[in-house]
């Protein structure tokens, strides 16, 4: 009997698979390393795939499409939830109002002309904190540019840089913080319910509207809470400088 012969229906070997959802066998070859599609039904040692390797391929693809990362990718497609085109639909309205803008890729020379002058180690922290990333020792790739643009700006306005981008730091880890609670909010509530439904048509007009209305709703929560929190902040501030100032200085 031959391997073609021991073939089930709808059964496809690595080549056809890789040919059917258009990668290569090389990055399906990677991807199953990574335990990203269910191990293959082996006859000798010839592996045979199915429907189900297809669709696992291709929600891995669309994910990849979307911007996710190999890691999230894995995080998502490993973590034992259906792989279905409703997650997708799903997981990509949640993503897709919070998408980065695109990276900018500069030389050192463009680079050196929007900072107003070069400095190396201003560069290196940049590369730490992972705003920017060395292409080559001439080139880098600026990963949020309006990041950027509004960091330069503060620093035009007279603080020295490193203050700068320490506070940047700072700043990204509480607003991580900050948009793991609204992720964690939808995540533990609407879609833990929506997956323990599993995943209805029905249901998924209603999912996506909550999850776009997420977005504007924690933008204005985050704002109002952050004007409130500036205005205490200022007030303090202002309170504590004019205590500390002499007599004659304020005023008596």
């Amino acid at each position: 009997m031959t391997a073609e012969s021991d073939r089930l229906p709808l059964e496809l070997t690595i080549d056809e698979l890789a040919r059917t959802v258009g990668m290569t066998v090389r990055n399906v070859r990677a991807y199953a390393s990574r335990g990203l599609m269910p191990a293959p039904r082996l006859v000798g040692r010839t592996g045979y795939y199915g429907e189900e390797h297809v669709s696992r391929l291709a929600l891995v693809r669309e994910l990849l499409n979307e911007g996710y990362t190999l890691a999230a990718v894995e995080r998502i497609v490993g973590s034992g939830l259906p792989a279905g085109a409703n997650a997708l639909a799903v997981l990509s309205s949640l993503r897709m109002p919070f998408r980065p803008e695109a990276a900018e890729e500069l030389d050192r020379q463009a680079l050196t002309a929007r900072a107003g002058g070069r400095d190396d180690r201003v560069l290196d922290r940049l590369v730490e904190l992972g705003f920017v990333e060395r292409l080559t020792d001439d080139r880098v790739r600026i990963l949020q540019p309006g990041l950027f643009a509004a960091g330069l700006q503060v620093i035009r306005l007279g603080l020295p840089a490193s203050d700068v981008l320490d506070a940047y730091g700072t700043l990204r880890t509480q607003v991580r913080e900050l948009a793991d609670v609204f992720v964690g909010l939808f995540m533990g509530s609407v879609w833990r319910e929506f997956v323990a439904d599993g995943m209805p048509e029905g249901r998924l007009p209603e999912v996506q509207a909550t999850v776009e209305q997420l977005h504007p709703a924690s933008v204005q929560t985050l704002l109002e809470l952050f004007r409130g929190a500036m205005a205490e902040a200022v007030d303090e501030a202002i309170g504590a400088e004019l205590a500390a100032l002499p007599q004659d200085d304020r005023g008596h």
